[in-house]
């Protein structure tokens, strides 16, 4: 028994043992996965060692790997570049979105405030011709003078633009152009004629845009449509009854010519302008078809041998840049109405319109040189918020570009008012005190232009001297920036402002018409939302569709009388003992601020009277600096030229809390001797020839008109006929 039991235990003990020591399944599980992950690399080593065996038969030596090398950095930066292009025509394609069509939607025949004709807008439907019923000989005229292989390009011709890089060099200036009919359509249906890269580069995309989703056949009679032809006419239908009185299906060879001439240049080559220079240039494109191809020497000769003749019309000057403002302002209220062939009295004053030109052009005329700026903007309004003129650069015909209303440029100091209007909400008073010494916001150290700081000084010194401390002071310590980009689009800024702390100098853009817009409040006393651009839209038949006194926005309190009054007796300081004094009328009290921004690309001034509030801007297109222009020299003197003639033979109107009694002279000659804060020196006051007011160029025209249908004296006259009378 007692080896029977110890046998038991011996067999016991090991099985007990086994047990203990028994494996594991994830043991089992983990040498699966070590042993699959050595084959798995082993097995990649492989592959990849028979790869590179089979691609080192391409291993490429000597002259050729350097061709391989040249493909391989080819393919790697044509990528990026693919990426890059990609990014960049994003904002072009953004463009398409708008409905761009909607122009073929609206006829238009805008009047002045007087009821008077001033041009249209729109495509008149009854005008336009489709492209099967044009003449072959004014669709050969204008492609050999303007795109030569339209129907062979896709929207780009690389070879044309060679051609014409080549023929510009040959002949040191510009002489041929390398956009295609495509590119300009582009350019005239979504952007502006403002020379920069990025509109260069939008309107490439575009062009390709436009090439895949018309035909050949629809960008030519959009083209054709669209283009703007001189003497306030758009398209060639337009044109051909403006400049012949005859449809375009009926002009011959000679005026075809004349027709095809006006794309490139229309107001230097505007037959009722300067007939010459048209006849010439229909000349030019008489060769440039034979030079192409499309007729026969012996076929222009006629042409060449007998020049069109146009209807004289006498020169008319269109407010082309304030029609195209007004449709579409028109546009925005038109679309409920039942009919789109419309007749619309606008707000314009045309002889505002006329004496604003003429002072922005006289001044660049003057000055431009000298300064070094070749652009002026001007937008010109009532109190009462009617818009009386627009001017959106030197010439039309060169440039549709609108200035006045597309264009945002910073506006340097002339926004601080903004901000101190901000400040008297706030419960500042003129006489508050402030530090004009050093500032710092962050990393930010802004300084004045005299480089030079103050101490305690109070916010209407601060204002008339245009000192940059204050204003980035009273934002810091007082208000934030965000109450005043709120009181800016209150106002009726229209341009985005940045909330960032450099906004309270100007550095956001802003369009002239916001600087009127905005400044116009302070002319009302407070009041916003009172700017139009017409007043009334008339079916054909003269039902009334739309009135702004019925159906326009009513005005609305966006700034506080005290507060208003404040800003009113501070800006009314400006043009009497600060920056803005050669903006001082003779007949009345100014208030207003000039601008200069920073390398001094940008000149303003914008003020008001208790009549008028008008914004001046001088500038270059492509952004480069002026000769150390500053707001108070030419756009002031442009804005008292103008503004002289406004205030002839009428009511003169206090501004909302002003004493209108004029500063005295001793006070002025006085503050004369000074520089301002923005450094500008004093000029002496040109004598201005006093012009007639519209109700005395009213009265004359009518006398004209009555001494025309007068019958006529038989003549001789003699003493005793004369006697007899």
């Amino acid at each position: 028994m007692q080896g029977g039991h110890r046998v038991s235990m011996q067999e016991t003990e090991p099985d007990k043992k086994n047990k203990r020591f028994k494996v594991s399944p994830l043991l089992g599980l983990d040498a699966w996965i070590d042993s699959s992950l050595y084959e798995l690399r082993f097995r990649l080593a492989e592959i990849w060692e028979d790869l590179t065996i089979f691609f080192r038969r391409f291993h490429v030596t000597g002259w050729r790997r350097a061709i391989v090398e040249l493909l391989g950095e080819t393919f790697t930066w044509g990528t990026v570049g693919a990426v890059l292009m990609l990014t960049l025509a994003l904002p072009a394609f953004h463009e398409t979105e708008k409905n761009w069509r909607t122009r073929d939607d609206f006829a238009v025949t805008f009047l002045d405030r007087y009821g008077n004709e001033i041009g249209q807008r729109g495509i008149l439907h009854r005008s336009a011709v489709p492209i099967d019923e044009l003449p072959d000989h004014v669709i050969k005229a204008v492609l050999a003078t303007e795109d030569r292989r339209f129907f062979d390009h896709f929207g780009i011709d690389f070879l044309g633009l060679s051609r014409a890089m080549t023929e510009n060099l040959r002949a040191n200036s510009v002489v041929q152009g390398g956009s295609t009919i495509t590119q300009q359509l582009a350019k005239n249906l979504f952007l502006t004629n403002e020379r920069s890269l990025d509109r260069k580069i939008k309107e490439a995309f575009l062009a390709l845009w436009l090439e895949a989703n018309l035909s050949k056949k629809e960008i030519l009679q959009t083209y054709l449509d669209r283009a703007y032809m001189g003497g306030g006419t758009f398209g060639i239908a337009a044109a051909s009854q403006f400049y012949f009185n005859k449809s375009v299906k009926d002009v011959n060879l000679a005026e075809a010519a004349m027709l095809a001439g006006l794309f490139k240049a229309p107001a230097k080559y505007a037959p009722h302008v300067n007939l010459p220079a048209a006849r010439a240039r229909a000349n030019v494109v008489l060769t440039n078809m034979v030079q192409g191809a499309l007729m026969t020497e012996g076929q222009v000769v006629g042409a060449r041998r007998n020049p069109a003749t146009v209807v004289d019309r006498g020169r008319l000057d269109s407010p082309d840049y304030f029609l195209d403002w007004a449709f579409d302002e028109v546009r925005k209220v038109a679309q409920a109405l039942p009919t789109h062939t419309l007749v619309v009295r606008t707000t314009l004053d045309t002889g505002i319109q006329k004496a604003a030109e003429e002072s922005a052009e006289y001044h660049l005329r003057q000055h431009g040189k000298e300064y070094h700026v070749a652009q002026a903007a001007i937008v010109v309004l009532e109190n009462n918020g009617a818009v009386r003129a627009i001017v959106g650069g030197r010439d039309y015909g060169l440039s549709q570009f609108n200035r006045a209303t597309a264009a945002q440029r910073q506006a340097g100091s002339s926004f601080k008012p903004y901000v101190y209007a901000a400040a008297m909400e706030k419960g500042l008073t003129p006489k508050t005190l402030v530090s004009g010494g050093a500032v710092s916001w962050g990393n930010w150290s802004p300084q004045n232009y005299s480089r030079q700081y103050l101490g305690r000084i109070d916010l209407t010194t601060a204002l008339v001297k245009s000192i940059n401390t204050v204003p980035v002071r009273l934002a810091k310590d007082y208000l934030t920036t965000a109450p005043i980009v709120a009181l800016a689009k209150a106002m009726g800024v229209e341009s985005p402002i940045s909330s960032h702390k450099t906004m309270v100098l100007g550095t956001s853009g802003m369009t002239v018409m916001d600087q009127a817009t905005g400044y116009n409040v302070f002319a009302t006393g407070g009041l916003a939302g009172m700017r139009h651009g017409f007043t009334q839209i008339t079916s054909q038949n003269g039902e009334v569709l739309w009135d702004w006194r019925r159906d326009g926005p009513k005005p609305r309190r966006v700034l506080s009388e005290t507060a208003a009054t404040n800003m009113n007796f501070m800006l009314a300081q400006v043009p009497e003992w600060g920056t803005g004094r050669r903006a001082a009328l003779p007949m009345t009290r100014v208030a207003g601020k000039t601008g200069t921004t920073q390398s001094y690309r940008d000149a303003w001034f914008v003020g008001f009277t208790g009549n008028f509030t008008a914004a001046v801007w001088f500038g270059n297109d492509n952004f480069t600096p002026t000769k150390e222009l500053t707001g108070g020299v030419l756009p002031a003197m442009t804005w008292q030229r103008f503004m002289n003639y406004a205030h002839q033979n009428i009511d003169l109107k206090a501004i909302p809390g002003i004493d209108p009694t004029l500063p005295k002279q001793e006070k002025v000659a006085t503050a004369a001797k000074e520089k301002g804060e923005e450094g500008e020196d004093v000029l002496k006051a040109e004598e201005r020839p006093r012009l007639l007011s519209n109700a005395t160029a009213q009265v004359l025209r009518e006398i004209d008109q009555a001494l025309k249908k007068a019958p006529k004296l038989k003549l001789p006259i003699t003493p005793a006929k004369v006697s007899a009378l």
